[in-house]
């Protein structure tokens, strides 16, 4: 088990290479909801995901990551790409998970912790807070790697020559390279 932790939203499938983890994978994990405080949400221009950024009175909900490894950090700085800086921020766990809206949040200790903020420009975000809802009711299928979901992904590739992912997807460009870097792991572990 790893002795690193983090703030973000994808996990399973950049560190282990599936959407569905084994329980022992799972077990390696300490997961639980958090917020993050004096930063706002926004959707990247043109892609599904959100990026973060400083903004004081606001807040992002998230997940508290504890156990992760080198590796796995590795991994995540992969994922989220030179658009994304890993900075340390102080999060609050929360006790009470409350609705989408932060009602009823119970918020417990402060823990210090590693995410990822956007530093590819405001002007490449789209004004407005990101919604978690609509992302997870109409996108979230191409991100956890259902092999019948990627049809939608795939044919948005053909058809503008852009990945709504932005390479990030089940299917999309940095997971093959992740996936790749998964088996010369695997085999180099083997011999």
């Amino acid at each position: 088990m790893g002795d690193r932790s983090a703030f973000f939203y994808v996990l399973y499938r950049v560190c282990y290479g599936s959407s569905t983890p084994t329980p022992f994978q799972r077990s390696l994990l300490t997961v639980r909801p958090a917020i993050l405080h004096d930063y706002c949400r926004h959707k990247v221009r043109g892609y599904d995901y959100p990026a973060i950024i400083p903004s004081p009175e606001d807040c992002v909900r998230g997940t508290y990551v504890r156990g992760l490894t080198d590796g796995d950090i590795f991994r995540l700085d992969i994922f989220e790409g030179p658009e994304y800086e890993r900075r340390k921020v102080k999060i609050r766990v929360l006790d009470v998970e409350g609705n989408e809206d932060g009602e009823g949040n119970v918020e417990g200790e402060e823990v210090e912790m590693e995410t990822y903020v956007w530093v590819g420009g405001e002007t490449a975000l789209e004004e407005g807070e990101w919604d978690f809802g609509e992302f997870r009711r109409e996108k979230m299928h191409r991100w956890i790697g259902r092999r019948e979901e990627y049809d939608d992904v795939d044919e948005a590739v053909r058809a503008r020559g852009e990945d709504p992912t932005g390479g990030r997807g089940a299917n999309g460009s940095i997971t093959k390279k992740l996936n790749g870097r998964q088996e010369e792991e695997l085999l180099k572990s083997a011999i």
